[in-house]
Parts: structure tokens; C-alpha cells; sequence
């Protein structure tokens, strides 16, 4: 039995609560991965995972070698992805999530010319807006952007971005423009699906500020989101990494910007309890030197 293979199946085993999760993962019959894990409890003379017909559950001995299986494993990938050659050239593969509009704009060329750069790497990416569970999903790093990040998620802030109220040109001249965040209550409102509240957040006077909105018309696509706006429909809130070439080509308008919303950070997020790779380390850094310090969306924006 290869026995650093079995630590890893058994890892992913642990971690994703199912023997079956992590056969499609591997492209494995789930009773393979069950005589690994057998294979194991039989060469270490214990039981490391007590199983039920619905559940799996750690034993006292599992959860003692789960954390030396990824104490070894993580000594194994310093020994041979870091120092593998005697350098510290990115290589390898890297499973990546994107929000799928911040990953079509944006990051998609930046990954093209990243894996240019480091030809020895290899990236599939998965463009989707639900928030997966890197661990039992199989992912490397998944790209997040909100406004407040768990503080229990091991992450790296890449860049940020404004939100930014819009409206078109032909909307204003006939509903008039806000002038305060309080008048949106008198205007339509294209919100986002899935949001917690119907109301958007301004700083006013110092505070955060809440502000009821009755959205005639929501949608779970930014980008769906500004092309109504565009044609007059309401007001929109959206992040400048979306918005910005419609307010740089003057189809969008600005609105209440001395009423700012809180930033979007836009974060790499990694696993936790795992050895990050120089690949993973790389390809987060690339991207965190190719946005800069201040986004190049963001730039010549009011």
C-alpha cells in the first residue's frame, strides 16, 4: 500500500464527512476509496473512522493521525513542490473558483498570461457565484468578494473595489436625480437576488446608514443588472469592476458619491489546515501585482 496516497485519501475522507464525495472527486468507485482507508486501519492495527449507514464520525485515533497525516503531507509538499529541482519555480496543478463576472472581465486574461509565465502550471478554473467549500470541493483557492470576509477563512486580500449608485442619463432627466441616499425611497430600484435586506448601506454624516428600496426588478447578474440600468429602467448599486465602462462611455451615471457604501475587498481564499503550494502562492500574488494598489477600474472614476 502506498501510504502517503492513503494519508491524502484519508485526509479528504475526514474533512468532506463522506467516503462517497471523495470518489467522484478522484474519479474513484467509492468502495476503492473504502479499502484504502481500510488498508490503512489495518497496516496502523486501529480504527480511524467509526461509520454509520448515514454518517462517518472520527474516532479518538483518527483525529490524532488526521493531524499527523497532514504534518507529513505538508513536510512532503515543501520537500517536493518547493525545493523539487532546487528551485522555486511555480509548478503543478491548481483547481480555482471565480465569481463568474469578476472572472470573465477580469481575471481570465490575468490567468491566461500567469500560466504563460509558469508553463509547468496547469489551472482549471470553475466560474461560479455560490460560495463552495474549498476542502470538499477539491479547490486550491477560490476568489471572494464581499464586504465583511470570515474572520475564520485563511485568505489574502488581493485588491478592492468601490460600489457605485447608478442611474442613466435618460432616467434622471425624467425622475429626477437623488440628492440624498433617503430619496431612493421615492424611486425604482434594480436590486440583486439573494441579498439579505432591501436596503442598501451609505455613510451619512459619519454613520452607516441603511436606506429602504423597492427594487422593480432583480436579478442574480450584475452584468444583466447595468444593461437594464442602461436602458432606463431604475437605479442600480453595483461594484466598479462591473460598471466602470458604462460610466467611462457615459451610457451610467454616478449618483450620491458623497454618500460612499461600504468597499468590496476582493480576497483570495485558501484552505484550511493545508500546506499552500508555491503555485498557489504565486498565481495570488501574480494577480495582487497585476490589479495594483488601486484598480485600474477604478481609475478616472468620480
Amino acid at each position: 500500500m502506498d501510504r502517503l496516497h492513503g494519508m491524502e485519501v484519508f485526509i479528504r475522507v475526514a474533512e468532506a464527512g463522506s467516503f462517497t464525495a471523495v470518489a467522484d472527486h478522484l474519479g474513484l468507485a467509492r468502495s476503492a476509496v473504502t479499502r484504502i482507508v481500510a488498508a490503512l486501519e489495518a497496516h496502523l492495527g486501529t480504527k480511524l473512522i467509526a461509520r454509520s449507514t448515514r454518517s462517518l464520525k472520527l474516532t479518538a485515533e483518527g483525529e490524532v493521525y488526521l493531524e499527523r497525516c497532514r504534518e507529513i503531507l505538508d513536510l512532503v509538499g515543501a520537500a517536493e513542490g518547493d525545493l523539487s529541482g532546487g528551485d522555486r519555480t511555480p509548478r503543478g496543478p491548481i483547481r480555482l473558483s471565480v465569481p463568474v463576472s469578476f472572472g470573465v472581465r477580469h481575471l481570465a486574461p490575468m490567468v491566461a498570461d500567469f500560466v504563460t509565465v509558469f508553463p509547468e502550471v496547469s489551472l482549471d478554473i470553475d466560474f461560479n457565484d455560490r460560495q463552495v467549500n474549498l476542502i470538499e470541493s477539491g479547490l486550491d483557492m477560490a476568489i471572494r468578494i464581499t464586504t465583511a470576509l470570515d474572520p475564520t477563512q485563511v485568505a489574502r486580500r488581493i485588491c478592492s473595489s468601490r460600489l457605485l449608485t447608478l442611474a442613466s442619463p435618460e432616467y434622471l432627466a425624467r425622475h429626477g436625480r437623488p440628492q440624498v441616499p433617503a430619496d431612493l425611497a421615492g424611486h425604482h430600484c434594480l436590486g440583486y437576488t439573494g441579498t439579505a435586506r432591501a436596503a442598501w448601506p451609505y455613510q451619512v454624516n459619519g454613520e452607516l446608514l441603511w436606506v429602504p428600496v423597492k427594487s422593480r426588478l432583480q436579478a442574480n447578474s450584475g452584468d444583466a443588472l447595468v444593461d437594464v440600468c442602461q436602458r432606463g429602467l431604475g437605479i442600480t448599486r453595483q461594484p466598479s469592476f462591473i460598471a466602470a465602462p458604462a460610466v467611462q462611455a457615459g451610457l451610467l451615471e454616478v449618483i450620491l458619491a458623497e454618500y460612499p457604501s461600504p468597499e468590496l475587498g476582493i480576497y483570495a481564499v485558501f484552505p484550511s489546515n493545508r500546506y499552500l503550494p508555491t503555485r498557489v502562492r504565486a498565481l495570488a500574488d501574480y494577480l495582487a501585482e497585476r490589479i495594483g494598489p488601486v484598480p485600474y477600474w477604478d481609475q478616472g472614476l468620480p
